[in-house]
């Protein structure tokens, strides 16, 4: 990044020095360094042409690090004419020449390439097996039979064969097993569902959540046939339709009723033009046609267009871009539209995995606002505490291999697991003391006589529990008391020097990308010091990724002045700085290469154990970053970030990949830290956290082309949204 930063400023230096050539070569570099940048912040609107292509090039090459950049570079030229060609066009033999020399050149530059670039060749095999391997993940993904579901005998009942279930809404499962390739992730555990309410599917990443989810839409955990399923993962396809119609387009009844009253018209129509239309079947049409009109009128049809429109808004799209086609719109804008589907067709269940990932925040508290009033059953599984306590009525905590039922929302969760925590822990050791006191005494049948007492306590416990008082015939015998296992993690962000202030400061800056005449920033007038905390706010598209930029020193302004101290360091997060990763290295060979200056007797070790306080598995230390998960990744990038000791930290959405637990321990981290902190984040109750501070806190409103001030604090900022909104969905 910096030796680009270094060749746009050159270019730079050279437009004001009045070099055509310069100004051409300036221009060719700074559209494609403009163009990788401008994808964070690419508003969804007015496309150009090749857009897409390229930003998805430019993300591969950045994924490739640039892998055989030279040859790529040449090959991508619309090179001119040699001036031999020019003088000579017309001479058949100087033509022949010409072309010989040039693939003479040509053969030598790529001899040269290869030699030169051997290793870069060899990230690209790499890249290639990373790829194969993602590929892998995928098919695993989607693998209906990569996955092992061992039920009760109750299941057949619950399958919906029998006439009894035909009016049943409930999903009940008292026994059940899931495992993945052999791997268990779920044992012997339960699960009811009632119809009506909205449940939180809660618990540490790669534990099983998103599989339930998928098991319970691919009906492998047995789901009555009446009850409807729809589960939002994948973005809708690309293709001609609008947003507008590809929403509308869900509902597959209303469209088929639709076009067979279509139908009916134009052979009405083409009947009457005829003069020859028989009586009889004109009044079979005429009553079909009633019927039809009928049902239109009971699926809503005549609000349908106007239902998806407000969804649609709802969400962040504007009147102009519900009217584009689906496939001009990015993946991210695309699984929105995949959610204002399935929020149109309102599906008995309606299971969503992560919905807020890809909304800013007034589409997060929109999409609250609206579930808050679902009729229907709804499980979510989400990773934003503030979402899960408007929305939802129920927790489910998967832990330790079991679904565990809470009443109420996620705070109300967090004081009932405490509590269990508490008391299956003084069960454990009230167990560990007894069996401990047998083993001293040396009698086999006391130690026998402990363990038995306590499976007895444990199967009165489990039989107390059940609606009918006993214990289903298919479900193990209950083992002694464990321990509970927690889950923890722990962030941390070493004190910085002190800087004289100011550290940054953007003096009525403005910006413009060369190849997006809609998009501008101007009169930009902000600054950062030590203990400085900004939340940067605003819908997507409108610039914030852009002003982290601008303030990171990646993007040049078009005008102003921007003003950085010399020892200033600055630690960035972002999707993009995850994507970069040496995809060859282990994080321990990648985490030394930039941070060689290690305390201790082991490098190594001291690394490791950085790695571990961010929550990455210490098996995963000396794994390929290629074969890491998303959490996992940002965990090395977080890691890297704080080896660095910056000064201020730029974090651009960093809770997408990271679990609960996770994001409690960067509010943590961020809470310690003496620097300066500025956030883009849709999580309300993270930004709450960075901005609790009123007297250092401060709100920047990106909208419109201009960074404002908000006057308040987030919490107010927030409620004037929420009111808002709420007019909106009164409407």
């Amino acid at each position: 990044m910096g030796k680009k930063k270094s060749e746009e400023s050159a270019s730079v230096a050279k437009v004001k020095a009045g070099s055509k050539d310069g100004a051409k070569d300036g221009r060719r570099e700074k559209l494609s360094v403009s163009a990788m940048l401008a994808s964070m912040d690419q508003k969804p609107e007015k496309p150009k042409k090749g857009s897409s292509s390229s930003v998805s090039s430019n993300a591969g090459k950045s994924k490739a690090k640039t892998a055989s950049k030279q040859t790529a570079y040449i090959d991508g030229l619309d090179l001119p004419p040699s001036d031999e060609d020019e003088d000579y066009a017309s001479d058949e033999e100087s033509k022949r020449l010409s072309r010989q020399q040039r693939a003479a050149e040509t053969k030598a530059l790529e001899t040269s390439v290869s030699e030169k670039e051997i290793k870069k060749r060899e990230k690209k095999d790499v890249l290639a097996a990373y790829a194969a391997e993602q590929a892998k993940k995928e098919a695993l993904k989607d693998d209906h039979d990569a996955f092992t579901v061992v039920i009760g005998s109750r299941a057949s009942v619950l399958d919906g064969e029998e006439e009894a279930d035909a009016n049943v809404k409930d999903i009940t499962i008292d026994n059940f097993s899931v495992a993945a390739r052999g791997k268990e992730l779920l044992k012997n555990t339960a699960v009811k569902i009632s119809h009506g309410k909205r449940y939180g599917l809660v618990g540490p990443n790669g534990m099983g959540k998103s599989t339930l989810l998928k098991l319970l839409a691919w009906r492998k955990i047995p789901v009555p046939k009446n009850i409807d399923v729809l589960l939002v993962e994948q973005e809708v396809t690309g293709d001609d339709r609008s947003a507008l119609e590809a929403v509308v387009s869900a509902d597959e009844e209303l469209v088929k009723v639709r076009e067979e009253v279509a139908s009916l018209q134009n052979l009405s129509s083409a009947d009457g033009a005829d003069g020859e239309g028989e009586a009889g079947i004109a009044d079979d049409a005429g009553e079909k046609l009633a019927e039809l009109y009928e049902k239109l009128q009971i699926l809503g049809s005549d609000a349908a267009e106007a239902q998806a429109s407000k969804i649609l808004a709802g969400l962040g799209f504007t009147k102009e871009m519900q009217a584009r086609p689906t496939k001009s719109f990015s993946g991210g804008w695309r699984m929105r539209i995949s959610l204002a589907r399935a929020l149109f067709v309102q599906p008995t269940l309606l299971l969503l995995d992560e919905p807020t990932n890809h909304l800013d925040l007034r589409a997060v508290l929109w999409l609250e606002e609206y579930l808050c009033r679902w009729k229907k059953t709804l499980v979510v599984v989400s990773h934003d505490r503030d979402f899960l306590n408007t929305v939802c009525t129920e927790i489910i905590h998967l832990h330790d291999q079991k679904l565990h039922f809470y009443r109420g929302n996620f705070d109300d969760f967090e004081s009932g697991y405490e509590q269990r925590r508490k008391e299956m822990n003084k069960k454990f050791e009230i167990y560990e003391k007894q069996v401990k006191a047998a083993k001293r005494s040396g009698n086999r049948a006391q130690q026998e006589k402990v363990k038995d007492r306590a499976k007895f306590a444990a199967a009165k416990e489990a039989s107390k529990n059940k609606a009918k008082g006993k214990v289903d015939e298919d479900e193990p015998l209950p083992e002694a008391p464990k321990k509970w296992r927690d889950y923890s993690v722990e962030f941390h962000f070493p004190e910085p020097t002190e800087l004289t202030p100011p550290l940054l400061q953007l003096i009525e800056v403005s910006f413009s990308y060369p190849n997006r005449a809609d998009f501008r920033l101007s009169n930009v007038d902000v600054g950062i010091d030590m203990g400085t905390r900004v939340a940067i706010v605003g819908p997507n598209g409108a610039g914030k990724s852009t002003l982290l930029n601008l303030l990171a020193g990646d993007l040049v302004p078009t005008e102003g002045e921007v003003r950085r101290s010399q020892k200033l360091r600055i630690g960035r997060y972002s999707q993009h700085f995850v994507d970069l990763l040496t995809m060859e290295e282990t994080p321990v060979q990648y985490l030394l290469r930039l941070h060689p200056e290690q305390e201790g007797l082991s490098k190594q070790e001291a690394v490791r154990a950085k790695l571990g306080k961010f929550g990455l598995p210490s098996h995963n230390h000396l794994t390929p970053i290629a074969k890491l998960s998303g959490g996992q990744k940002s965990r090395v990038v977080f890691t890297s970030i704080s080896m660095s000791r910056p000064h201020i930290l730029l974090l651009d959405e960093p809770t997408n990949h990271l679990d609960m637990q996770s994001i409690d321990a960067l509010a943590d981290a961020l809470d310690e830290f003496t620097g300066g902190v500025v956030l883009v984040s849709h999580d309300s109750r993270l930004i709450s956290r960075v901005c609790e501070d009123e007297e250092r806190s401060e709100i920047w409103v990106v909208e419109d082309g201009t960074v404002q001030f908000f006057p308040g604090t987030f919490d107010e900022y927030k409620g004037e949204l929420q009111k808002e909104i709420k007019a909106e969905v009164d409407e």
